[in-house]
């Protein structure tokens, strides 16, 4: 018997296997949350660096055109391709994206996110180009994971996933493309289509997990049910980001206020609807009822701003994208992380500050300003943003990255 070279490395391949079996692949939600989570924390940090001057820019792009890309596409994408690759196992009983697959789709996004920042002299935007085919090669990756699952199922109530996550990623490509070509104003008015379109993507969620998920929390002997308003809805926001879309990019005579306050009541009807006092005990339900509420003020905000200066589209914007966007994805992520791992649905004191923070930083950047000036008002509502996630990462981290407490797969 030939003896043992302690001096040989280990064959490349038995390493990369050891490695996709780590408890982080098994399924999407654990790197995709562990990322989302990592991205939010660190550009928001980098970001608050850049406006209190202890940062400087130096990249091809602006850095107000990266702050809205990394947190709409790269932190928002990855955590709704990461939730809805997970669920969709559940609604199809197909395994989902894992192992080997899921790493390389992931290492595709950490190198779209390390893209921006490849500097080389006399090469002019190659970063942006390298951005734009590693978040080409992301999207269609997930898109295909998920599709796969979802026609295999026939699962047709779900379909309509694939056509919002389609949207996205023909959204966050025609806006790298307008930043390649300097089209710095058009690229603001994809990126705000984007937000309402995510805004869609929540409220469909929402109808699903909300009344479902506060009737067994509650022990409610049965959930609260709104299929017209639901229906209604779907129509009016699709019409709603429609018309936002063509006034921005196309016709600005046209207005969509009217259609947006229409939407923007409807959801706070809802919201009405879907409330129940009890929900102020436990923090992964009053946060995600608060989060759908802060959806109905912010598109009405949004539905003013049309027709007064007192409120700034961009303030009523960052509602959304903080109070509810933030808020919802910081509470989805802490209850699935929970619930997937086999872990009982309680959380400690301070992941419910977390949530109240994030419900704070969006007060802060959106109403603040009119009364302590915008600036001092965005740094505030990054340092809230920043403990609130810190806090996640603390608390999460070793549920994503260790095996669940049941023993099963997944």
């Amino acid at each position: 018997m030939r003896p043992l070279n302690l001096t040989e490395p280990v064959p490349a391949r038995i390493a990369i296997y050891q490695v996709t079996k780590w408890p982080l692949w098994m399924l999407a939600f654990r790197p995709y949350f562990l990322a989302g989570g990592l991205l939010a924390f660190l550009s928001i940090g980098y970001w608050l660096l850049i406006l209190t001057g202890h940062a400087n820019w130096h990249l091809t792009i602006p850095a107000t055109l990266w702050h809205a890309h990394e947190m709409l596409f790269g932190f928002t994408g990855v955590v709704v391709v990461g939730f809805l690759l997970t669920a969709a196992q559940t609604w199809t009983g197909i395994p989902s994206i894992s192992g080997k697959a899921l790493m390389l789709l992931t290492l595709i996004w950490v190198s779209a996110r390390l893209a921006f920042f490849i500097v080389l002299p006399d090469v002019g935007n190659i970063n942006l180009l390298a951005v734009i085919v590693l978040q080409l090669a992301w999207w269609v990756g997930a898109i295909t994971a998920l599709a796969n699952m979802l026609l295999k199922a026939r699962s047709k109530n779900n379909y309509q996933f694939l056509a919002i996550l389609s949207v996205l990623c023909a959204l966050n490509t025609l806006y790298l493309l307008l930043v390649l070509n300097n089209n710095m104003k058009l690229a603001l008015a994809v990126v705000d289509t984007a937000v309402l379109v995510i805004s869609l993507l929540v409220g469909i969620v929402a109808a699903r997990v909300l009344p479902f998920f506060t009737a067994k929390g509650l022990l409610l002997s049965e959930q609260v049910r709104t299929p017209k308003i639901d229906k209604a809805l779907l129509y009016l926001s699709i019409l709603a980001i429609t018309l936002f879309f063509i006034s921005k990019l196309f016709l600005s005579s046209i207005s969509p206020a009217l259609i947006v306050a229409i939407v923007a009541a409807l959801h706070l009807i809802r919201a009405k609807l879907w409330w129940n006092a009890k929900v102020l005990k436990v923090s992964l339900l009053w946060s995600l009822h608060f989060s759908y509420f802060a959806l109905g003020v912010g598109l009405m905000m949004i539905a003013f701003s049309f027709y007064t200066n007192v409120i700034p589209f961009k303030d009523a914007l960052h509602f959304i994208t903080i109070g509810t966007i933030g808020m919802m994805i910081l509470a989805m992520m802490t209850r699935v992380s929970l619930g997937h791992t086999g872990r009982t649905l309680s959380t400690p004191k301070y992941i419910s500050v977390a949530f109240a923070l994030v419900l704070v930083a969006a007060i802060t950047r959106s109403i603040l300003p009119l009364i302590i000036g915008s600036h001092f008002a965005w740094q505030i509502s990054a340092l809230l943003w920043l403990v609130a996630f810190l806090l996640f990462l603390i608390y999460c981290t070793p549920i994503l990255t260790r095996r669940r407490v049941d023993g099963r797969r997944g």
